[in-house]
């Protein structure tokens, strides 16, 4: 039973397949996953509710409360949990209130049965009322405007256990813990809701929305001995032994995602503010000498210090997305990641052909409508340094945009602008307020206005408006803040330095949101796609497009590499500087574009042939008819192989300027099941035999390869799903592979 991709030899479940679960999925749902539908059932005796998928399977019993039992990993049969957890708590007035979970379980190694009886609710608990089943209802109402690969709303089943307040400092809270359970996929999504049905208000502390006393996937006696970090030293004794031991690795069974992540990383795990391993001194006997093992997985916003909910407030939690891995593999790994945005953000898949334009005046934006038109691209945003200005909300601006945006729908071309909200000053009163100085400052970036300022609802208004009156489609964001707290009292937005992240990320989520409903796509620098964004930088150095053009090309598919392992291509885009950017000189630009067409072909289909899009930043897409034809033969060729350029890559050989490299979009799906692209950096012609792994397009025996879409191959594949292939390619140059 093939379960795990066999091609990768280094591509190891992550427990042994035994017998044992005999529900284990007969197809790889990485290749086709329309049978794993998501049901709610009760168990034979009824005192068990079960939520899976045949991929996934969670169940509660209900025992005086609901605690979760098992957590299983149907794809190999690992189970996730050793000890039964609350399914959330709330603290307020410093005192912690569980919801569900038992008390009672001695031996936190593992759990058996048997032990069930022995356990009950904490007297301090919410009291459990009752569950509801129901279909995922829609998250976010997407409108699409451009090309997408997937345009359908996920489906699935949602469960949710319904508990009020015992305790007298939350009475009158109710609560709902929601688990939805998506079809086709091992993913499940968790998130609290509360509503303040009593007449005064509740100071929430902190909401730790998921907890989990997962397997750990290691032991060790002692962790790391290097000495203290500073922030460590700054703690006490007892603070100490609550963080887990250095070197140390937390589960890898379970990929964790929630909506609330920013830090300029360009990447989520750096982003991540929500997710906390922890050690559990219950657990007495693990392995590790000091109990510092990191196996107490708790979810909440760290920075949360204190959110009151008024009389008939709902306080809805982070949305935890629990992705359940079945191998180590990275490849197999950052598939299932991008398989997961693929499903719950769909408007991920969008990926519209934009320029990037520099203006001085109108009449260069209808130019550059034309020339959109006349190559095939689809969209232009005005780029930082032209002369829109969203935040002027005059009659004759929203007038002069509007009839700007008319003339290019009348094109059939969409039209979007820049706006910058971080790394500025605005004023004493509307900037963020340090909490040691009391003053302006302390910022990430220095200075940033705060967005629950007068002034920032004031932008969050004037963005809708430009939006709603213009017709504009695209927001390019530079911003919002990454995480600023502030201390103000006097902004209107929040009340104090304790709950003002928490309410400043309401207000973004709000507005990334309601754009995404009105069909605006919305490039930001900061991740957050699960809230409505579409497209966040790839990941470069803005200096390297300073360097020369033979560095840059290179420097580009480094970055294309290393940025599409956890992102689709639609994802992310990349820069190809037209004109001067971040310095340099002649060398590090293409204009005049007639004079470096090589290089400009060359950095289009590195892009366009990987499927992420480039910010084309400049005046104008063509100088000479011979420009506008080589432009316009590339947009043809991408738009003819679309659907598999926007496909998952698999990762062939990293650039390094000493050999080949390339990349492989897979698609069973499609008739065209195979895309690659090989380039050679050296100064000479190569020849090179390579095994090619097709395992992910789904072929298994022979396959038809065409180079360059003409030259036709009948190969076999061997056991391991590969290839073999022998290319040859001139020098600096590359070539490219249809297989079907």
């Amino acid at each position: 039973m093939l379960l795990v991709k066999s091609a990768l030899l280094e591509a190891q479940p992550l427990s042994v397949k035994t017998s044992i679960n005999k529900q284990r999925p007969v197809t790889d749902w990485l290749l086709s996953n329309q049978s794993y539908q998501a049901k709610v059932y009760p168990s034979a005796d009824a005192k068990e509710i079960v939520l899976e998928n045949g991929l996934v399977k969670r169940i509660f019993r209900n025992q005086g409360t609901i605690a979760c039992i098992s957590f299983q990993n149907l794809i190999n049969g690992q189970e996730i949990i050793r000890a039964i957890s609350p399914e959330a708590t709330i603290m307020v007035n410093g005192q912690s209130l569980p919801i569900g979970g038992w008390i009672g379980q001695k031996e936190k190694a593992y759990l058996k049965q048997e032990w069930f009886s022995k356990m009950q609710a904490d007297t301090s608990a919410f009291r459990y009322d009752s569950f509801s089943v129901s279909p995922i209802p829609v998250y976010l109402k997407w409108k699409p405007k451009s090309w997408a690969s997937n345009k359908q709303q996920p489906s699935g089943k949602l469960l949710r256990f319904h508990y009020t307040a015992k305790h007298s400092s939350v009475q009158g809270l109710t609560v709902q813990i929601n688990y939805a359970l998506y079809n086709g996929i091992p993913l499940i999504v968790k998130w609290v809701e509360m509503v303040n049905r009593s007449s005064s208000s509740i100071a929430l502390n902190k909401v730790t929305s998921e907890l989990i006393a997962a397997v750990e996937e290691e032991s060790a006696v002692v962790g790391a001995t290097e000495e203290a970090t500073i922030q460590e030293q700054a703690l006490t004794e007892a603070q100490k032994k609550q963080l887990p031991a250095k070197g140390m690795k937390v589960p890898e069974s379970i990929y964790i995602e929630t909506n609330y992540a920013f830090n300029n990383a360009m990447r989520y795990p750096l982003s991540d503010q929500t997710t906390h391993w922890k050690v559990d001194t219950s657990y007495t006997s693990q392995v590790n000498y000091n109990f510092r093992t990191p196996c107490l997985l708790e979810v909440y916003p760290d920075k949360a210090y204190q959110v009151v909910l008024t009389p008939g407030q709902t306080y809805s939690s982070v949305r935890t997305h629990e992705l359940l891995m079945d191998s180590y593999d990275r490849e197999r790994r950052g598939l299932a990641i991008r398989k997961m945005y693929q499903t719950i953000a769909p408007w991920t898949s969008s990926n519209p052909i934009f320029m990037h334009l520099v203006s001085k005046n109108d009449a260069e934006v209808r130019n550059a409508i034309d020339q959109c038109v006349a190559t095939g691209y689809e969209a232009l945003i005005l780029s930082f340094g032209s002369h829109i200005n969203m935040e002027d909300s005059t009659a004759s601006n929203i007038a002069r945009w509007k009839a700007n945006a008319a003339y290019a729908h009348s094109k059939g071309i969409l039209i979007g602008g820049y706006s910058l909200f971080s790394s500025r000053r605005i004023s004493d009163e509307d900037d963020v307020i340090s909490a040691v100085t009391g003053k302006p400052g302390g910022a990430f970036f220095g200075n940033a206005p705060c967005f629950g300022s007068k002034w920032g609802l004031g932008y969050r208004d004037k963005i809708k408006l430009f939006f709603s009156q213009t017709g504009f489609d695209i927001w390019e964001n530079d911003g919002p803040y990454p995480g600023d707290l502030c201390a103000s009292t006097k902004h209107p937005g929040h009340k104090g330095w304790e709950d003002s992240q928490w309410e400043q990320m309401k207000i973004q989520k709000e507005l990334y949101s309601w754009l995404n409903e009105q069909g605006v796509y919305i490039n930001a620098p900061d991740w957050y796609f699960l809230d409505g964004t579409h497209k966040i930088a790839i990941g470069y150095r803005e200096v390297n497009f300073s360097l020369p053009r033979e560095n840059q090309i290179i420097l580009n598919r480094q970055n294309i590499y290393d940025g599409t392992w956890n992102m689709s291509p639609s994802m992310g885009w990349g820069f190809v500087p037209l004109t001067k950017y971040q310095g340099g000189g002649p060398e590090a630009i293409l204009e005049p574009l007639q004079e470096h067409l090589l290089d400009y072909k060359q950095l289009m289909i590195q892009y366009y042939g990987s499927g992420v899009q480039a910010c084309y930043r400049g005046p104008r897409l063509y100088d000479t008819d011979s420009t506008r034809r080589m432009v316009t033969s590339v947009i043809d060729w991408y738009k003819k192989y679309r659907s598999i350029l926007n496909s998952d890559i698999i990762h062939l050989r990293r650039p390094d300027g000493r050999d080949w490299d390339g990349i492989l979009h897979v698609n069973p799906k499609l008739p065209q099941k195979g895309f690659m692209l090989l380039y050679n950096p050296l100064n000479e012609p190569i020849t090179r035999s390579i095994q090619v792994p097709l395992y992910y397009t789904g072929l298994n025996s022979q396959v038809n390869v065409y180079e360059q879409g003409k030259t036709k191959q009948r190969l076999n594949l061997n056991r391991a799903y590969e290839m073999p292939l022998t290319f040859t390619i001139p020098a600096n140059s590359y070539t490219w592979y249809v297989i079907e």
